[in-house]
């Protein structure tokens, strides 16, 4: 744990078979952690600071109310700071709800291997990879910003957003924590505009009107369209009807209801479906995910040859046919093993060697020359450097050039 101070945390016995954090506070599911050198990951949350750190047998806690000190200002301006209700710390319950823990993950990874082989053998090297529980509202603007993206730029993007439009909850190390703004907070006049002056690009458009349309709906309509199996925190449970190969009839309509909103494809309504409202069975696919179908389930051939509307519904119910109701977790931990960040890489050696001969004269100041042949003797050596699953860097590839020369002289009178 190196120099964090254990006394000042609380603690929740859990493997990293069943949970890894950094796995999967960085796959892509949500993009405002971040991660301290000292390996703790903090996130403004339900008008606190949360703050996670992990060892092979616990997770590692900590709850920071928002701070009452008057803080440095944020541009265009920032909410006033939140309060927190009197009363017991539910940070424990949050937690769990947020991250999921009651699936029992071993299981869930055995039954997917049972009736998948591919999954079976790349599967064991990414446990703990768990579907968040996450805001809605929070997974449909990340997800909007991921069209053709990348994850670190989505991180840049929300983080921008959050530090002009959020709440500022407080300091932590002398870094700001902002929650996520609501929508009436970027429906405004003026946001399009700023959101392109910080980068957003076309993005900025379907964000602020996304924001408007949701703004003007019934207040939680957007909850409205979660499962009722995963509740929003302190919600009660209720059933999500009859199970269909194709989903449950409240995932269809949840699908279609935010295909109606500004930046929102097939893609982003599974994701938002899946990370944000809690449909086990969303699969998004991307071209990411359509290249795994065509590696390792055979499409891309026939009338699938390509990723049209057709197709991407055939993947989606190829995988809820193997894996079932929890069809898009399986799918993520598949997706995730994919990813450059995350592969397992053995170290790689290739060497080759060159020879050529190089012939040249060379003149002497005592007069005469001298004619030189020069084998020079190359070996270039590609070396791919092993990577471990935790650490935040891709594949590293070292071209190493060693060049020897050998040579033999024939004295020659000018």
């Amino acid at each position: 744990m190196g120099a964090l101070n254990l006394a000042e945390w609380q603690k929740l016995p859990i493997t990293l078979t069943e949970l890894c954090i950094n796995t999967t506070l960085r796959c892509g599911q949500s993009f405002r952690w971040r991660k301290a050198d000292t390996g703790v990951w903090s996130l403004a949350l339900q008008n606190r600071i949360i703050s996670l750190h992990q060892d092979p047998q616990y997770l590692y806690y900590r709850s920071i109310p928002p701070s009452t000190l008057l803080s440095p200002p944020t541009p265009p301006a920032s909410h006033p700071p939140s309060v927190l209700e009197d009363g017991p710390d539910d940070t424990l319950e949050l937690l769990k709800h947020y991250l999921n823990v009651e699936p029992d993950l071993s299981k869930l990874y055995a039954q997917w291997s049972a009736s998948d082989a591919n999954f079976a053998r790349r599967a064991p090297d990414f446990t703990g990879i768990r579907i968040l529980r996450q805001p809605a509202w929070e997974a449909l603007v990340g997800f909007i910003c991921s069209s053709n993206n990348n994850i670190s730029r989505i991180s840049q993007m929300i983080h921008k957003l959050c530090s002009n439009y959020g709440p500022l909850l407080g300091y932590l190390e002398e870094v700001a924590y902002h929650d996520i703004p609501e929508p009436r907070a970027l429906a405004g006049p003026g946001v399009e505009g700023k959101l392109r002056e910080l980068g957003f690009g076309y993005r900025a458009r379907y964000i602020a009107e996304t924001a408007r349309m949701v703004a003007e709906k019934p207040e939680g309509w957007l909850d409205s369209l979660r499962n009722p199996e995963a509740p929003v925190f302190g919600g009660k449970m209720g059933s999500a009807g009859k199970w269909s190969p194709s989903g449950r009839e409240g995932y269809r309509e949840a699908h279609e209801e935010l295909l109606t909103l500004q930046g929102v494809g097939p893609k982003v309504a599974d994701c938002v479906c899946l990370m944000g409202l809690g449909w086990g069975e969303a699969v998004p696919v991307d071209t990411h995910v359509w290249q795994i179908a065509q590696r390792d389930y055979k499409f891309g051939k026939g009338k699938h040859a390509s990723l049209t509307k057709a197709t991407y519904d055939a993947v989606g119910d190829k995988f809820r046919s193997l894996w079932g109701q929890e069809a898009g977790w399986a799918h993520s931990v598949l997706f995730t093993a994919d990813l450059r960040a995350f592969s397992e890489r053995l170290v790689a050696k290739k060497e080759e060697v060159k020879e050529e001969v190089v012939v040249k004269t060379e003149d002497h100041a005592e007069g005469g020359a001298e004619i030189v042949a020069e084998v020079v003797e190359r070996k270039v050596k590609v070396v791919k450097r092993e990577i471990k699953r935790e650490a935040e860097v891709d594949e590293a590839t070292l071209v190493l050039l060693e060049e020897s020369k050998r040579r033999s002289k024939r004295r020659r009178q000018a």
